[in-house]
């Protein structure tokens, strides 16, 4: 059994169809195919089933999968130990970021990430800060950057705080509040919200800044990111709560809110075994 092996029906597991995985692997797929049978011949078991129209793993290949992937990950990390014991950092840094990102310049710790150490490679990936949250704890991303509201303290994992601000309001640029550079809270309350949806951490910040006031608010337009809220703004179909920098260049006004909600940004990190990518990073991070 060899590393390559697994490689390749990682890749036919993923994409469901041995051409895709062929060019994801950079191989012809009369090769791949004839190592992805060489296996299956030494193992004594079809991983997939084939047909001339589909690709699907059965139920010896949904085993094999998990213990394929924890060793490919166990084969790579024992290569980026061994080289950082001699003081070469390698491997990948895996880093999730919330959609609204404001405290940190992540470019920037890449430059220098990449200046120090040249063969660390970087993978991005946005999610929810929950999401981000668990997968840190798996161990399935190095770092990741929350956004959360006042009172709530990521749980599980290291972390310290980047930044706290205040979220601000934006309105249309029609809108009757528009000439204003600051409103109360209770001042919104009518109006209809555009917002993260239901239950997320980036909905949450404003829910509770509500809840604590005792108001209730519309939300009709929900939206996966904070480009998607201010659009909706700008189109005159509601008001939004945003940290200031994702605030519409144009179309929108953005006011201060008295009682209106905050949000901290953490950086966390998995206090278990950290990669020689993350420990570097973390390092230039002070």
């Amino acid at each position: 059994m060899e590393m390559q092996q697994l490689r390749y029906v990682l890749a036919v597991a993923e994409t469901r169809n041995f051409t895709r995985a062929a060019a994801q692997c950079f191989v012809v797929q009369s090769a791949l195919s004839h190592q992805v049978r060489k296996l299956e011949d030494e193992i004594g078991t079809a991983l997939f089933a084939r047909t001339s129209r589909r690709v699907e793993l059965t139920a010896a290949g949904e085993a094999f999968l998990p213990w394929a992937r924890s060793s490919l990950e166990a084969a790579e990390r024992a290569a980026t130990e061994a080289a950082a014991a001699v003081g070469v950092i390698c491997g990948p840094l895996t880093i999730g970021l919330i959609p609204t990102v404001t405290a940190l310049d992540v470019p920037a710790l890449l430059r220098r990430v990449r200046e120090e150490h040249p063969r660390v490679t970087a993978q991005l990936c946005v999610g929810r800060s929950d999401e981000l949250t668990s997968w840190v704890r798996a161990g399935e991303i190095d770092l990741a950057v929350l956004g959360l509201a006042e009172g709530i303290v990521p749980e599980g994992v290291e972390h310290r705080v980047l930044a706290e601000e205040a979220l601000v309001a934006v309105v249309p640029d029609d809108h009757s509040l528009a000439a204003r550079d600051s409103i109360d809270l209770a001042e919104l309350a009518d109006e209809p919200f555009a917002d993260f949806a239901a239950g997320s951490p980036g909905r949450t910040q404003s829910d509770r800044a509500f809840r604590a006031a005792g108001l209730t608010r519309r939300v009709p337009f929900e939206a996966s990111t904070a480009e998607l809220v201010g659009a909706l703004v700008t189109a005159g179909l509601a008001v939004a709560l945003l940290p200031a920098r994702f605030a519409p260049d144009s179309g929108a006004r953005a006011l201060a809110v008295r009682g209106g909600p905050r949000r901290r940004e953490y950086l966390i990190w998995s206090s278990f075994r950290p990669s020689p990518a993350a420990t570097a990073a973390l390092r230039l991070l002070g």
